[in-house]
């Protein structure tokens, strides 16, 4: 529970509901495929609350009506929200109403709208509490079989060529697994990307999680990524060795290789290995030192 710049015992439950929920804004996860993916307590939060705050006022209520829970305010809050919008939400909380805030599917904030609404609570110092529940990033990391102990978030891949070079550059030097959100349209394309920077790392696509047609897909350049669809998680393994040594540092190894007559292809490889360098800067610092 978070209570910002006041004590909980400050807080009147004017609107009792049938768990006693005092007034607030209660940040509540829904399934993300499975519609039975949600908490006990999620259900008791939506049968007590005045309004209910959501993406879409149809996929939110779909949910409502599973569970015979009728007759609730429903208010659109999205990418598209206005101040207005934000300062009606407001203007229930500060009367002391109990609001509970869902996505569309999920975990309300991550990569789904609500946060200036957040800070704005915490801001104004009105009860706020955020319910465990569904979400994909976990369940994709889990399935991955790749490295859970570090990881880190990075939501949605960019769309634009140079931006998602700089993000995945960005990871060369970095040991913790990596999860990002991805479209089923971008997802051959920054496949592609990730491959031709990160080369040898692992990169797992896990789809539809906790739905009828739920997949781990271990990407190799010669799969056909173009007909995929649904809901898409891109799992990429870290760096599994420290960087430590620069391309100078190597050339009394591939000056001893070269003269015992190796390949620069399985030298390349062997160095690699070794430096965790990049196979192909390796190859072409040995060109030109053979040259």
């Amino acid at each position: 529970m978070v209570v910002a710049m006041t004590d909980i015992t400050q807080f009147q439950n004017t609107n009792k509901g049938e768990h006693d929920f005092c007034s607030g804004l209660y940040l509540v996860p829904t399934p993300i495929g499975n519609l039975r993916d949600i908490t006990l307590r999620a259900l008791d939060v939506l049968k007590a609350c005045d309004v209910v705050v959501c993406e879409d006022t149809r996929v939110t209520g779909k949910l409502l009506k599973a569970y015979n829970i009728t007759d609730k305010k429903k208010i659109v809050y999205n990418d598209h929200a206005q101040e207005k919008d934000k300062n009606r939400i407001l203007t229930y909380l500060n009367e002391g109403k109990i609001v509970a805030l869902v996505s569309d599917a999920g975990t309300p904030l991550i990569s789904d709208p609500g946060y200036k609404l957040v800070v704005e609570v915490i801001k104004q110092g009105i009860y706020l509490t955020a319910l465990p529940g569904a979400n994909a990033i976990l369940p994709a990391l889990q399935l991955s079989g790749l490295p859970s102990d570090q990881f880190t978030f990075g939501g949605f891949l960019p769309s634009k060529d140079k931006a998602l070079r700089d993000v995945v550059d960005s990871l060369k030097n970095r040991s913790e697994t990596f999860v990002f959100y991805e479209s089923p349209k971008r997802v051959a394309k920054s496949c592609v990307v990730i491959k031709e920077i990160l080369e040898e790392r692992s990169i797992k696509i896990i789809r539809e999680i906790s739905k009828l047609y739920e997949e781990m897909i271990k990407y190799d350049s010669t799969l056909d990524l173009s007909s995929l669809k649904g809901e898409i998680v891109v799992v990429i393994e870290g760096q599994s060795k420290t960087i430590n040594m620069s391309l100078n540092d190597i050339e009394p190894m591939i000056i001893n290789a070269l003269n015992k007559g190796e390949s620069l292809k399985d030298l390349s490889n062997m160095i690699a290995d070794k430096t965790g360098l990049k196979k192909k800067d390796i190859y072409n610092h040995a060109i030109t030192l053979k040259d």
